[in-house]
């Protein structure tokens, strides 16, 4: 199935993501007062944001910000944690592989997981135009731009960000995507996995280890999970 990019289908799919763009909002804005509260500058901040637009990598990097930064464990938590990009992206190349490279490329560094799940359905239903993924990665990208951008303005005078309830809204992100999936022990168990791990690391391990101990231990448990068996036809 050939595919095709252009500015008509790119404003569709920055139209249709826009409304879920505003929950990113928020998520941005507890980022940037959360960097805030790190030590990071406004500017780097907001430079973290542009360039890397992962949020949940970028408070994985701030869980382990500090004098002394562990780079290797920087890096390893960042690869675990953003390697679902790697499925992500392959899911997609049967229908992005006909596009020039440029565009090609550029499509996939605006991917994120709300515009990839668009996307896939649009190619699921034999849709030819990937203006979904483009447009909606910079209506994403847009939002949390704004919304760190917020959080920067706002976030030296927030002193303790716990009375907002802006410390939670990555594990409630998190935990939304467990809650809102379907429950099964393909899913279960690597999360379970996860959290063992993690909480095992936070106690026992140097400090900031339990983020990648944990993201390690749910992947490789998900690896590690036996195929699951397609549901027979039934006869007629």
């Amino acid at each position: 199935m050939s595919a095709r990019l252009d500015w008509p289908g790119t404003l569709k799919g920055l139209k249709r993501m826009a409304p879920l763009s505003l929950f990113v909002i928020a998520f941005g804005l507890a980022f940037g007062v959360a960097a805030i509260q790190r030590g990071l500058s406004g500017l780097e901040t907001l430079l973290m944001s542009g360039t890397v637009f992962a949020g949940a990598s970028q408070f994985a990097a701030l869980e382990l910000w500090g004098p002394q930064i562990p780079l290797v464990a920087l890096i390893a938590s960042t690869f675990a944690i953003n390697a679902r990009h790697l499925l992500m992206g392959a899911a997609l190349y049967p229908w992005l592989r006909h596009l020039p490279s440029r565009q090609r490329y550029a499509s996939l560094a605006l991917m994120s997981d709300s515009n990839w799940a668009m996307a896939a359905a649009d190619y699921r239903r034999g849709e030819t135009n990937v203006g979904m993924l483009v447009g909606g990665g910079i209506a994403l990208w847009l939002a949390w731009m704004l919304g760190t951008l917020l959080g920067v303005v706002f976030g030296s005078g927030i002193s303790e960000p716990e009375r907002f309830g802006l410390d939670v809204i990555m594990g409630c992100f998190l935990l939304s995507m467990l809650v809102g999936g379907k429950l099964d022990l393909g899913v279960l168990v690597p999360w379970v996995a996860a959290a063992l791990a993690a909480l095992a690391a936070l106690a026992w391990l140097p400090e900031n280890s339990h983020v990648i101990v944990g993201a390690l231990a749910g992947g490789i448990a998900g690896l590690l999970m036996p195929p699951r068996s397609k549901p027979k036809e039934a006869s007629p």
